[in-house]
């Protein structure tokens, strides 16, 4: 059996449990931020549940580092990968692909071209605004100076951010929280101009089925 497809069978057998992780993780981070009044245990049961959740993605990248046969390239073919091992926070990302392998699967069919890229582009919007939101209120609300106080703040100014609107009205003061303004702002970008571009393409083939329906002479 070839390297390629060893891979493939290990991705198949732990693509939903790492789905349930990432949820997992997310679920006990944000209970971790969110829960200030907390008794210790349970702050530290999720502590447990994130941390075994981040050993679980570790596991399987070294497992598909292992399988891939390509040594240190690998970091390298598989940078994405590597940074989502790195900033954790942005795995729950993995739930939009599991339900688009469960519906392939399923045989049922899918949505067209353009509707999948907008749809999953706002799941995506989704996630990776409520983690940026937990992300940089955990890391904002008790600095000095602060004006991200409450985790309200933080979900108004991730909204913004990944609009590339910035209102300015709030903003990260910390070098963590700025650091991760840099990320939001970046996906923002990248998420707008896929759901910009698809549009667009959806716009300009409606009209031309339009031009090409209409009586010669029209």
């Amino acid at each position: 059996m070839d390297d390629d497809s060893r891979t493939a069978r290990w991705e198949y057998r732990t693509e939903a449990p790492l789905a349930a992780a990432s949820a997992l993780f997310l679920t006990s981070y944000a209970i971790r931020v969110l829960g200030h009044g907390l008794p210790e245990p349970w702050r530290n049961i999720c502590l447990a549940v994130t941390l075994a959740a981040w050993a679980a993605f570790a596991v399987d990248y070294a497992v598909r580092w292992r399988l891939s046969g390509q040594g240190p390239r690998f970091v390298r073919t598989h940078w994405l990968d590597t940074v989502v091992l790195t900033l954790p926070l942005l795995r729950p990302l993995r739930v939009v692909r599991v339900y688009e392998s469960v519906q392939h699967r399923r045989g049922r069919p899918r949505l067209a071209l353009h509707a999948r890229v907008i749809t999953y582009a706002g799941l995506s919007v989704s996630l990776l605004g409520f983690a940026g939101a937990l992300a940089v209120y955990q890391q904002e609300h008790a600095a000095a100076d602060a004006t991200i106080r409450t985790f309200g703040d933080a979900v108004w100014w991730t909204c913004a951010t990944l609009a590339t609107v910035g209102y300015g009205d709030v903003a990260p003061v910390t070098a963590a929280g700025r650091v991760i303004a840099v990320g939001l702002m970046a996906c923002g970008l990248a998420l707008l101009g896929a759901v910009t571009g698809s549009f667009s393409s959806w716009l300009l083939q409606v009209f031309s089925s339009e031009e090409d329906e209409r009586p010669p002479g029209s």
